[in-house]
C-alpha cells in the first residue's frame, strides 16, 4: 500500500515546486495564482537503505520499494468552499489520502506575489484549514439530510447514525476539527465513511528560502509556524522547495556535491516521509527471495495476519505461520540459513505484532 499524501496550500506558496522536487516531475510553477489547474499525482519509491542490503543477502533479481503517492491540487483561497478559486473543486481528490501536507510560505520575495498581499504563516494556515472545515460541514450536512429522511421511515441504522452526525455537526460548526471529535467506538465507522478532510493529520511544511535553510532561526516566519503546529498538536518541518527542486534535477554525483555545500544529509523526500511515518504511526516490513525483495508500508500496531493481507488476500486467508528474520540479524549473520542456525529465526502466529525492518516469510495454504 502506498503512503498517500495530499498537498494543499494557498496559491504561490511553493506547492508545485515542492511536488516537483519530491516526484522529480515537471509541473508548472509560475508566479500567478492557480497555476496548478488539474490535480497532479506522483508516485515515488520510498527511500530505504535496508532494501538493497536485504536483496543482496537473498540474491534477489529485483527490488520493489514501498511507495509514496503525492497529489497536488490547485491553491485554496478564502471563500473556496463557496466556489472562489479552483482548489475547492478538487478537494475530492484528497479525501482518501492518509495525511495532508500543508505547504506554508515562510520566505520573503518581492517577485512572488501573495494572494493576501503580505506573508503571515499562521493566518495562511488558518485560512486553508477554515476552508477544509467548511467543505467538511457541507459533507456532514448532506449525510445528515439523507439520514433524517431514512430515519423518518423507520430505518434503525439511520436513526443511530443521526445522533452521531448531529453531534459531529455541532462540533465542527463550532470550529472544531473532525480529528478532535470525541467519538464512541460504535460511532467510528460512520465518521470514517465521510472521509472528512479535517479528520486527517496535518504535516506543515514551512517553505523557506536558502538563506534561512543555511542559517536556521534567522527568520521569525518558520518559528511562528512551528509554534502554531505544536499548539495544534500537529507536526511541522522546514524545507527549501527551490533548493530541493534544483537538487532533483542534478545527476547523482553533482547532487551529492551540491547537497554537501548546504549540509543536506537527507533529501526533502526522506525528511518528509520520516515525518509522515511518525505522524501516522507507520513502519516498513520486507518480503524477500531469489526473485524479488519487496518493501511494504503497514500500521505500527499491525499483526502478522494483517501484514499477510497487505501482500495478497490468499496469504491472509490461508495463513499458517510467519517466519520472521530481524534485519540486524540478517546483516550480522549474512543469510536466512545462518540466522536459523543461530536460533534467531522466529516462527510466529497471526497475532504477532510486526516490527519495523522485519523480513517475513509467510507460510500459508494455497
Amino acid at each position: 500500500m502506498a503512503l498517500r499524501c495530499g498537498i494543499v496550500g494557498l496559491p504561490n506558496v511553493g506547492k508545485s515546486t515542492i511536488f516537483n522536487a519530491l516526484t522529480a516531475s515537471s509541473v508548472p510553477a509560475e508566479n500567478y495564482p492557480f497555476c496548478t489547474i488539474d490535480p497532479h499525482v506522483g508516485i515515488v519509491p520510498l527511500p530505504d537503505p535496508r532494501l538493497p542490503e536485504i536483496a543482496r543477502i537473498h540474491g534477489s533479481a529485483k527490488t520493489t520499494p514501498a511507495t509514496v503517492e503525492f497529489t497536488d491540487i490547485a491553491g485554496l483561497v478564502r471563500g473556496a468552499s463557496q466556489g472562489e478559486g479552483l482548489g475547492n473543486r478538487f478537494l475530492g481528490q484528497i479525501r482518501q489520502v492518509a495525511v495532508i501536507i500543508h505547504v506554508i510560505r515562510c520566505f520573503e520575495d518581492d517577485n512572488v506575489t501573495h494572494v493576501d498581499g503580505a506573508i503571515d504563516p499562521v493566518r495562511d494556515a488558518e485560512t486553508v484549514e477554515t476552508e477544509l472545515l467548511l467543505a467538511d460541514l457541507e459533507t456532514i450536512d448532506r449525510r445528515l439530510e439523507k439520514s433524517r429522511r431514512a430515519s423518518q421511515v423507520g430505518d434503525r441504522q439511520a436513526r443511530a447514525e443521526l445522533t452521531t452526525l448531529e453531534r459531529l455537526h455541532d462540533h465542527c460548526n463550532a470550529g472544531g476539527m473532525a480529528r478532535d471529535f470525541k467519538s464512541a467506538s460504535n460511532e467510528q465507522a460512520t465518521i470514517d465513511s465521510l472521509f472528512l478532510l479535517t479528520a486527517k493529520p496535518i504535516l506543515y511544511v514551512a517553505n523557506v528560502d536558502d538563506n534561512e535553510f543555511s542559517d536556521p532561526g534567522r527568520s521569525a516566519l518558520p518559528r511562528r509556524l512551528l509554534a502554531f503546529a505544536e499548539r495544534e498538536g500537529n507536526q511541522a518541518i522546514r524545507l527549501c522547495g527551490s533548493l530541493e527542486q534544483e537538487l532533483a534535477l542534478l545527476e547523482s554525483e553533482e547532487r551529492e556535491l551540491f547537497a554537501g555545500e548546504y549540509g543536506l544529509h537527507e533529501s526533502g523526500l526522506e525528511k518528509l516521509v520520516a515525518a509522515a511515518f511518525d505522524l501516522l504511526g507507520l513502519k516498513t516490513f520486507f518480503t524477500a527471495n531469489e526473485n524479488e525483495t519487496h518493501g511494504w508500508n503497514i500500521a505500527r500496531a499491525a499483526t502478522a495476519w494483517e501484514a499477510a493481507g497487505e501482500i495478497h488476500s490468499d496469504f491472509q486467508e490461508g495463513f499458517i505461520k510467519a517466519e520472521v528474520f530481524k534485519y540486524d540479524d540478517l546483516i550480522r549473520h549474512g543469510s536466512p540459513k545462518a540466522v536459523r542456525e543461530a536460533g534467531l529465526a522466529l516462527l510466529e502466529g497471526r497475532d504477532y505484532h510486526v516490527e519495523d525492518g522485519d523480513c517475513i516469510l509467510f507460510r500459508f495454504n494455497s
